[in-house]
């Protein structure tokens, strides 16, 4: 599967979701299991948040082994975060890495709050919010009135961008056609997913 065709998949599944239309089933889900036992070869590596409300295979309406996830709060990238995506472009060959953020992203809103009011966060939260800082320090730059809308954004293309051109793994496979990374955007509202090309 060429990367557009596996971007093609994603679109046309959220087209689906958003029309309340089911996924179509390819065989038996006994059938299903028994095929992947033991391989699997997921077309798209996903980056997304971990927010209950954003369940990728349902938003575009996929099931087991075609996305490989990685799911943390506010879809940053630490160590585990790239090295399960390197794990999934290099070893499971998976042509397509789509980041994945959302509307009112908690995780996004807190980063928000540290910038505009100096918040302070319990445990581990302040340092897991840490990366999302940056994006939020660049939309405000850039003067938008919805701060966390366009903070949404902003962290979605700053990983997006980190990807394309920081990480050696990934470099070779995208100069050979091989693979696309893109960023997107779910609307909790109304279910679509729009996607930064």
């Amino acid at each position: 599967m060429t990367p557009d065709e596996a971007l093609d998949l994603l679109k046309e599944g959220n087209r689906r979701f958003v029309n309340g239309q089911p996924m179509q089933a390819r065989m038996t889900i006994a059938k299903l299991r028994g095929s992947l036992a033991h391989d699997q070869r997921p077309f798209c590596v996903l980056v997304g948040c971990s927010d209950s409300r954003v369940s990728p295979e349902l938003l575009f309406g996929r099931g087991l082994g075609d996305l490989f996830i990685v799911r943390n709060a506010g879809n940053v990238v630490d160590l585990a975060a790239m090295g399960s995506i390197e794990y999934g472009v290099a070893v499971l060959g998976a042509p397509l890495v789509l980041v994945l953020g959302h509307e009112r992203c908690g995780a996004v809103h807190a980063a928000v709050q540290v910038v505009r009011e100096d918040a302070v966060f319990p445990g581990c939260i302040g340092q897991m919010i840490e990366p999302i800082i940056p994006a939020v320090l660049r939309a405000q730059r850039e003067g938008h009135d919805d701060l966390l809308e366009h903070s949404v954004r902003a962290n979605v293309h700053r990983v997006v961008e980190r990807l394309r051109t920081t990480e050696h793994m990934l470099q070779a496979p995208q100069r050979e056609g091989r693979l696309k990374i893109v960023g997107a955007r779910y609307d909790l509202d109304d279910g679509n997913v729009e996607f930064f090309e």
